[in-house]
């Protein structure tokens, strides 16, 4: 959740209100919705704080809630994550009304019982920032009567982490029913035939985390898991969105080729039960078109800040556009020649070949190695280490743009 955190990235009409749009909003849309469903408990997956500085924050956002879900015999249940391993207990012992599992490192376990149904938390909070085992081997696991859960914050299947990394074969055989877990922000995919999985966080933070996000409703029935449905309460999302340049005579036509696209978005929105009050794009150009990076320049700050599309009800603003099109003539009859251009789309048709293929690999291979040099210079310093990732699509971009400057100089040779 990661109270006392605000959103990056936001237009300066949206960020002189980001609160609005941060997690402590999300969570009292959370409180509401669990009230309203009637549900029996609220479960809390780690770092419901971001930052022991946040505890005065923190304290007032979390306790507001936990006193509204108390008064309507809610019981909330939480476990500390890796960064708010020493706040969130000193919070806990503040609430009376919340309750955290597993201090100090150990497995505990919790009863919800409702009528005839009955549903077993497990459950295990960091007992110190930083975890390099596995959680799991330990664990008194045994099974009662009812359904049995697993609460966890933790890395799965990334390997050495030193934030409780687990396997998913470890989860699988520790025999419980499902496992809700905390730490990655992207939500799996959770059903009732696999309640297994991270369950996101409540609201976007920043560009990177997109897609809906919100709490999650499980249904419990006859002893077993009979519903699982994500809820989009956040207050921000941030969306990707494609937008075909194919066929546009003039640049400035990108303009409307983007709100069409917009529009098409803002009416799934509409069919939803939640909508978000603000939508940060991530816009790509894409398709053939030789207007790719001049349709970029169209769009002015004032462009980027908002986007009405006649409905007034969400913010649209461009967080990022790019070009991302591809040429109009055709690459392989270009690569026969041998001035700059053709050169460029023999190397642009190496990059689209699969692993393996030597030319692909050798200019792989170059790439990467002049990312290091450069990684090394001071000015990156604060960055932490490069990213060791296949470069083949960045140079594809790059050489792209390249090959889009050189047909403009050169009209006739296209």
């Amino acid at each position: 959740m990661h109270l006392g955190r605000t959103p990056s990235r936001l237009p300066p009409e949206l960020a002189a209100q980001a609160r609005r749009f941060g997690p402590a909003i999300a969570w009292e849309r959370t409180v509401e919705a669990a009230v309203e469903a009637g549900v029996r408990a609220v479960l809390l997956a780690g770092d419901v704080v971001d930052r022991d500085d946040d505890f005065f924050e923190a304290y007032g956002q979390l306790a507001r809630g936990v006193k509204r879900l108390a008064v309507a015999d809610i019981d909330v249940i939480g476990v500390a994550g890796n960064h708010d391993v020493k706040v969130l207990p000193r919070l806990a012992s503040e609430i009376p009304a919340f309750r955290l599992l597993g201090s100090g490192g150990e497995w505990e376990y919790c009863e919800i019982a409702d009528g005839r149904e009955s549903v077993i938390i497990w459950g295990w909070s960091f007992p110190r920032a930083r975890v390099l085992q596995s959680p799991l081997p330990d664990a008194p696991f045994k099974r009662r009567p009812g359904v049995n859960l697993g609460l966890l914050h933790c890395d799965r299947d990334a390997g050495a982490s030193p934030y409780a990394p687990v396997t998913g074969s470890e989860l699988k055989r520790a025999g419980l029913d499902g496992w809700l877990l905390g730490h990655i922000h992207v939500p799996d995919e959770l059903t009732a035939a696999s309640a297994n999985g991270y369950l996101g966080s409540l609201t976007g933070l920043h560009r990177g985390e997109i897609g809906a996000r919100g709490p999650w409703l499980i249904g419990v029935s006859r002893g077993s898991i009979a519903e699982v449905e994500h809820l989009p309460l956040a207050p921000l999302r941030w969306q990707r969105l494609d937008v075909d340049l194919e066929g546009i005579s003039e640049p400035v036509e990108a303009k409307g080729r983007l709100l069409k696209t917009l529009r098409a978005f803002d009416e799934e929105l509409a069919n939803t039960a939640h909508s978000p009050d603000a939508v940060g794009l991530g816009i790509r150009l894409c398709g053939r078109s030789r207007f790719g990076a001049a349709a970029v320049g169209e769009f002015s700050d004032e462009d980027r800040e908002r986007i009405d599309i006649g409905t007034g009800s969400i913010h649209y603003f461009i967080e990022s556009i790019s070009a991302e099109t591809r040429p109009e003539i055709d690459l392989e009859k270009l690569a026969v020649r041998g001035d700059p251009p053709g050169l460029l789309a023999q190397r642009l048709l190496w990059l689209a070949e699969p692993e393996g293929h030597e030319e692909r690999e050798r200019l792989v291979a170059l790439a990467r190695h002049r990312l290091r040099s450069e990684s090394r210079n001071s000015r990156w310093s604060g960055l932490g280490e490069p990213l060791d990732a296949d470069p083949a699509e960045w140079l594809r971009n790059a050489g792209y743009r390249a090959l889009e400057t050189l047909l403009a100089q050169s009209p006739e040779q296209g």
